[in-house]
């Protein structure tokens, strides 16, 4: 018998991220930065909720949101990848 783990407040804060236009537009930005990508060759608005919840997951290692709220590094990695949004966000006046 195997137990789901039950996400938390950090995992309900990821979900609402995932679906908020401006972050989906943040992670936009650091693709094409990564990749040295033109606005033409990844333009904005491409990457979906889902791309963003898969974009968090690999980031913080995990398989689920909701191991978030009860692994201690992934939690860290995940308030790093809210700081950087909100520092973008603040330069690009998001």
């Amino acid at each position: 018998m195997t137990t789901e783990t039950k996400g938390g407040g950090i995992a309900r804060q990821a979900a609402m991220l995932c679906e908020e236009p401006a972050f989906r537009l943040y992670l936009d930005h650091r693709r094409r930065q990564r990749l040295s990508l033109t606005r033409q060759q990844l333009p904005d608005g491409t990457h979906t909720g889902e791309d963003a919840a898969d974009a968090i997951r690999q980031a913080c290692g995990v398989n689920s949101r909701a191991q978030l709220d009860h692994l201690p590094e992934a939690a860290s990695m995940f308030g790093r990848i809210v700081r950087d949004f909100h520092r973008w966000r603040g330069r690009v006046g998001q």
